[in-house]
């Protein structure tokens, strides 16, 4: 097979793949691809088996991630929850990771990696797993009834109800405003995470890129915003992409809140799944704040092929060194550390 390599921001085929392929996902939208060349300057390629002017039936799409401090390397795709490579067969699959670690060892990039949310990669193709996670989903064909009736009791309905005793008022769109509101608690809630804020320009390329695909939730109380979310919708699928929430007001019940109001809106307007995204295996608490929404849950690994066993140093969210010295900074300081290091993150 013939590997052929194209421009998913520039090649039409592209987007008629994604829009009609089963697996495709909101990671493999143009808007979120525009949104990773525009913000972090990443090189975008498609890979497929149609030579130019024919209708695409296969694709991985990947970024080249360039870097002073975390090497060169080609990921599919930074920054997202999962990136299926969208093939036909096992066959296929092994050709394009040969051709992938081929193009690894001539470009001597430090390795290649995939995400694979459904497929698995055996050891003999040459990729190995290199980090896994938990990966949610909440299955929206039930009634709401029966949905609502499978959330926790104590830690999510009585939270919902607590939430409207409370008179939380609500507001969904993807205005300016809200944006603003949705990023000022972002700030907060990563600083209480310890973990740098991700730039205000990568949320403005998202709002601009996504269009309509993208909704901003937000609850207040008093005009005073309490909790966020942003979600990002392709097809028939939702996902819960970044949550935010002052800790000051947890007790209102937000959250649980803002989440009840995405399954209701998801269901109405024929959303079928709402994907709760990845989860580290040991964040014990997020792990069990998600399942008391009745989610089901399996495990996402992902692959890489790499020459050199040796990954260099540990990601941000698993230093806790470095996450103590963050907590410590001025929230601007931390800002513009964002800024600067996340495009090496990827």
């Amino acid at each position: 097979m013939k590997i052929h390599v194209l421009d998913p921001l520039m090649d039409n085929r592209w987007d008629d793949f994604v829009a009609r392929h089963p697996r495709a996902s909101v990671f493999h939208d143009r808007g979120w691809l525009e949104t990773l060349a525009r913000t972090y300057g990443y090189e975008l390629y498609a890979l497929t088996s149609a030579a130019f002017g024919q209708p695409m039936e296969n694709g991985i799409v990947v970024c080249r991630v360039s870097s002073w401090i975390t090497g060169a390397r080609l990921v599919s795709l930074p920054f997202s929850d999962h990136c299926e490579p969208l093939l036909r067969d096992h066959d296929e699959a092994e050709e394009f990771v040969h051709w992938m670690q081929d193009a690894c060892d001539l470009q001597k990039w430090k390795y290649v990696e995939v995400r694979p949310l459904s497929a698995s990669y055996e050891p003999e193709n040459g990729l190995q797993p290199s980090h896994s996670y938990w990966f949610h989903e909440l299955d929206l064909s039930p009634s709401l009834e029966q949905i609502f009736g499978q959330l926790h009791k104590d830690s999510i309905r009585r939270k919902i109800q607590r939430a409207e005793r409370e008179g939380l008022s609500y507001e969904a769109g993807r205005s300016e405003q809200l944006m603003e509101e949705f990023y000022g608690l972002l700030l907060k809630t990563r600083r209480r995470h310890r973990l740098l804020p991700q730039p205000r320009v990568w949320f403005n390329n998202l709002l601009e890129c996504m269009r309509d695909k993208l909704q901003i939730r937000v609850a207040k109380k008093d005009g005073v915003s309490v909790a966020t979310l942003l979600t990002l919708r392709h097809g028939a699928s939702v996902v819960y992409k970044y949550g935010c929430s002052d800790e000051k007001f947890h007790h209102l019940g937000g959250m649980p809140f803002l989440f009840w109001k995405l399954i209701e809106e998801s269901k109405s307007s024929g959303v079928e799944k709402i994907d709760f995204g990845r989860t580290d295996l040991n964040n014990e608490g997020l792990i069990a704040f998600k399942d008391k929404f009745g989610t089901n849950k399996r495990l996402l690994t992902y692959y890489r092929y790499a020459k050199m066993k040796k990954q260099g140093v540990a990601s941000i969210s698993e230093s806790q060194a470095l996450r103590q010295f963050f907590a410590f900074l001025p929230q601007t300081v931390c800002s513009a550390a964002g800024r600067i290091l996340y495009r090496h993150l990827g």
